[in-house]
């Protein structure tokens, strides 16, 4: 009877998985670069060796596959400590969930979760600087930085509510890399993403005061243009490592 219940349940997942497929574990190569984290000087540029990118976001029939497989990451049985209440919580159970969501970004997952979905994968979240080294690009250069109206786009999205459903994977631009969404669906988790921002004290500047953690803060940055990488790190900086959150989603580096 048991093998019976496991065999349904392949097969749901199967279908559900089914018109995402192409979509399942592509990635696109970047052959790294250097990046400037907001509130450093350019000789704190940090370097970022090549490494492959997923070209979208991980679904929710992706992490089907993955539950299925590893049942203790099911949100019936993951301990509190690992992920909090809001696991998986837009699933109707373990193993499903509304069929319009089955191509959009798998979201309410911790960063436990999201890591060792990862690595079950073969691979590992993206570190911060390799994530925003990706994100700088529009369609057509590798850095988009100084563009106003790429610029413009992406605080407009960062400005607006989530969607109550969210949009499929590959709903807006693929950029110079190949990557689609890095922009425009969901915030994305990062290996390192408690490290994003520090004290000034951390880093030899007594200048960095409490206004580095709100709205103000951003004025401070390098690049006073990109309100919206502030946001990024800012949001980075107000998550802990158990938090399932409904806009935050994630993808995997090689």
């Amino acid at each position: 009877m048991k093998n019976l219940v496991f065999l349904l349940l392949m097969i749901c997942a199967l279908r559900a998985q089914s018109h995402v497929a192409d979509t399942f574990g592509r990635m696109a190569p970047v052959k790294g670069g250097k990046y400037l984290p907001l509130y450093s000087s350019d000789s704190q540029r940090v370097l970022v060796k090549p490494f492959s990118i997923d070209v979208y976001s991980v679904t929710n029939a992706d992490y089907l596959r993955f539950v299925m497989a590893h049942p203790e990451w099911r949100k019936s049985r993951t301990r509190k400590i690992f992920a909090d209440t809001g696991y998986l919580r837009h699933w109707t159970s373990d193993t499903t969930f509304d069929t319009r969501l089955a191509n959009s970004p798998v979201v309410n997952v911790s960063w436990f979760a999201a890591k060792k979905y990862c690595e079950c994968m073969g691979k590992r979240l993206p570190k911060v600087a390799e994530w925003e080294l990706v994100a700088l690009a529009n369609e057509r250069m590798a850095d988009a930085s100084r563009d106003k109206a790429f610029n413009q786009w992406v605080l407009n999205w960062v400005s607006r509510p989530s969607h109550k459903v969210l949009p499929t994977v590959g709903s807006t631009f693929r950029n110079y890399y190949g990557v689609y969404d890095m922009h425009g669906l969901v915030w994305e988790w990062t290996y390192d993403f408690n490290s994003a921002l520090t004290t000034g004290e951390s880093r030899g500047n007594s200048s960095l005061d409490n206004t580095f953690f709100c709205g103000g803060g951003s004025f401070d940055s390098k690049d006073i243009n990109n309100y919206a990488a502030f946001m990024r790190f800012a949001m980075r900086s107000s998550v802990k490592a158990n938090y399932c959150v409904p806009n935050i989603g994630f993808r995997c580096v090689k």
